[in-house]
């Protein structure tokens, strides 16, 4: 894998290069934190955080929400998007246009100007919470890229290669931090290492990271 590499542009803020298709944007979100914020609680308000259970039975760590025209769900049938939150049997909230166009700002910075986000995923981690090395692949377009927020505690992101066996890199995203990739490198390997416990002005004892993602063409 190649090494990191600093990029220094007034426009972008300090971005970093994880991958010839990855970028990370350093404190990308800061000034507008406030109200991405509230537009998550909105969304929580309408479809609170939950728990999901494996295909193989085991509940996940990370408490997650959704909004969009449809919400990642796990249980013992498998993955998947649907259109209906199993917890209201009502459909996931809109997502708030403010995230969109955050979103889409961050991939046109890195070169993804056609960025359209359809769902969201909301991650709420609380100390010792992780997630394990995955590839993003249930989305049928995988021509566009992954846009990733992250809110509050900092956390150890793993970034892997196209196996999940292999060498991985450690990297340590704080509060406003964004990280967009696609390309050749789409569907990387990659997970979060368990939160360390600790406080933030923002979230209290937790991360929250959103990710973005586009279903169809």
């Amino acid at each position: 894998m190649q090494d990191l590499f600093d990029i220094e542009d007034p426009a972008d803020g300090w971005r970093e290069q994880l991958g010839p298709g990855t970028h990370w944007l350093h404190g990308f979100l800061v000034a507008e934190a406030d109200s991405v914020m509230a537009d998550i609680a909105s969304v929580v308000a309408q479809a609170p955080y939950r728990h999901l259970v494996t295909p193989g039975g085991k509940t996940m760590s990370v408490a997650m929400s959704n909004c969009g025209e449809k919400g990642w769900v796990s249980d013992h049938t498998g993955y998947r998007y649907q259109t209906i939150d199993p917890l209201s049997s009502k459909p996931w909230p809109a997502m708030p246009p403010k995230l969109r166009l955050l979103a889409q700002e961050a991939a046109q910075r890195c070169g993804y100007a056609d960025f359209a986000p359809t769902v969201c995923l909301i991650n709420h981690y609380q100390p010792g919470a992780r997630m394990g090395l995955h590839q993003d692949r249930d989305e049928k377009n995988l021509s566009a890229p992954i846009v990733s927020f992250s809110l509050g505690l900092p956390a150890t992101f793993i970034w892997g290669g196209q196996q999940r066996v292999g060498k991985t890199q450690r990297i340590m995203l704080r509060h406003g931090d964004v990280v967009v990739w696609g390309g050749e490198d789409r569907l990387r390997f990659h997970g979060v290492a368990p939160l360390k416990d600790g406080e933030h002005a923002l979230t209290g004892r937790a991360r929250i990271n959103v990710t973005f993602r586009q279903l169809g063409c």
